[in-house]
């Protein structure tokens, strides 16, 4: 079975093209709901977390993201060491659910927003990026997130620029509202499921 990431800077809509994907029977993995998941529930993870942040992190035993977004916001050493105990779990679950897929699945989609910052790519055999204009970006956050406009920006500026997730892509999907985004999966689709 291959699997096919998808990427995209924040806003660009990666979540609705993995929809797409899925309404053509095809898996997702969604890292980020990964992420939130192992850290609430796996105990090692919390442990780690705890010793790096102290025991504030976490509250009535769920991951307190708030305390912890504010413990690494502007600490990019916090900030690596944190991803040093998330990611390695997410990778975990992903190999953990890909088991349980049925053995004729042609393809899964592993969908990450920090693909290539993780290094998630390496474990793909393609990689989809969803792109759209920064202005479109930022107005499907704040309308999605109920957050101001500079913190959407700062956001942006953290990730991977567009252009460079785009470039070291397979497949590009322009999610700007001028094309058919499900035009563009089923093509990908077809291209993926050839022999």
């Amino acid at each position: 079975m291959k699997i096919i990431g998808l990427t995209g800077g924040i806003g660009s809509g990666k979540s609705t093209i993995a929809k797409v994907f899925e309404s053509l029977h095809i898996p997702v993995f969604y890292a980020d709901q990964a992420g939130r998941e192992v850290l609430d529930f796996d105990q090692v993870v919390r442990n780690e977390v705890m010793e790096l942040l102290g025991g504030q992190s976490y509250t009535n035993g769920k991951a307190n993201r708030k305390q912890m977004a504010e413990k690494v916001f502007g600490n990019d050493d916090l900030l690596q060491s944190l991803n040093a105990i998330i990611h390695p779990a997410v990778k975990r679950a992903f190999f953990d659910w890909k088991k349980k897929l049925p053995s004729k699945t042609n393809y899964c989609i592993r969908e990450a927003a920090i693909l290539f910052e993780s290094g998630s790519h390496a474990d793909c055999d393609k990689v989809i990026c969803v792109v759209a204009e920064d202005e479109l970006r930022i107005r499907r956050v704040l309308d999605r997130d109920q957050v101001k406009r500079a913190e959407v920006e700062s956001r942006m500026v953290k990730q991977m620029p567009q252009s460079e997730k785009a470039s070291k892509s397979d497949f590009i999907i322009d999610n700007n509202g001028q094309q058919s985004v499900i035009q563009q999966v089923l093509k990908i689709h077809a291209d993926l499921t050839k022999a």
